[in-house]
């Protein structure tokens, strides 16, 4: 039995002294801007991202790191631990083809490595929430199945919830499935929205007024989660501040044994825009 290594993209939103403390290998996305290619979290940072956003001629585009980009990854990580069995987690197959290049990728190398592909039907840190309870138990010498299956259950048990000041670089990307309905109804509405099951954007409820929504949202998280363990991770857009009140108050309410505040990087900063803020919990092992 080899030692489990874990790979996502980096539209899980982790910080990378997280990343590197847990050994996760991130693979970048990329961001296009007014003709110019850019590394989602290499050469683009979140701040610059921000930065250079209001300036910009048209939305920024994204895509998807191609099957070979995977397949050079999965093999050098197998010529540094040829023990090594490899779990790759990557971005909802309905917002993104990141999942299905690595797919690809696994096909080619797969009598070769043991390497499974999956599918987190998440995005941001909805998906670094799984891959960083995940690589906690890599580290601890966990077993490819174990860490399989609390891959399961986290799938089963993240929830997340966020809120954008704008739909337009939802609609703009093609990216804001059955939130379509909210489209020129948000006067003095805040939409609150999640992923379906199959990771697709729909409008969870909306109410008027931030704190209305924020109300909403901490019902949901206490109706499903109680006063169980929790790691919550809350995302944001260039709204440092607010992610951080809003975690203050998550600590208030809830049995917080985990937590990080993270930016949303370019790749999803280009699908959901400045402002957002979004919410992801799930369930410790005590």
């Amino acid at each position: 039995m080899g030692h489990v290594r874990i790979v996502t993209d980096s539209t899980a939103d982790i910080p990378k002294e997280k990343a590197d403390e847990l050994g996760i290998t991130v693979v970048p996305l990329k961001v296009h801007i007014d003709g110019v290619t850019y590394e989602d979290g290499v050469d683009l940072s979140a701040l610059s991202f921000y930065e250079k956003l209001p300036r910009t001629e048209s939305i920024p585009t994204t895509s998807q790191p191609t099957p070979h980009q995977f397949e050079m990854i999965y093999r050098e990580l197998a010529e540094n631990d040829p023990d090594s069995e490899i779990i790759s987690i990557h971005l909802s197959s309905q917002l993104s083809g990141t999942y299905q290049s690595a797919y690809i990728a696994s096909q080619t190398v797969g009598e070769e490595l043991s390497l499974t592909v999956v599918d987190s039907k998440r995005a941001s840190y909805a998906i670094g929430v799984i891959v960083v309870e995940v690589a906690k138990l890599a580290k601890e010498g966990a077993s490819k199945q174990a860490c399989l299956d609390r891959i399961n259950e986290l799938l089963e048990e993240t929830k997340v919830y966020f809120m954008v000041d704008t739909l337009k670089y939802l609609e703009k990307n093609g990216r804001i499935g059955r939130a379509s309905a909210l489209v020129g109804s948000l006067l003095k509405i805040k939409p609150i929205l999640s992923l379906t099951t199959e990771g697709e954007v729909y409008p969870h409820d909306k109410v008027r007024g931030q704190q209305k929504a924020l109300k909403r949202v901490f019902e949901q998280f206490e109706e499903h989660f109680g006063n169980d363990a929790v790691h919550v991770g809350i995302s944001h857009a260039n709204v440092e501040g607010y992610a951080r009140e809003l975690m203050e108050k998550m600590k208030q309410q809830f049995n917080v044994t985990d937590e990080c505040i993270t930016d949303i990087g370019p790749v999803i900063g280009a699908h959901v825009g400045p402002g957002t803020v979004a919410i992801s919990v799930a369930r410790t092992r005590s």
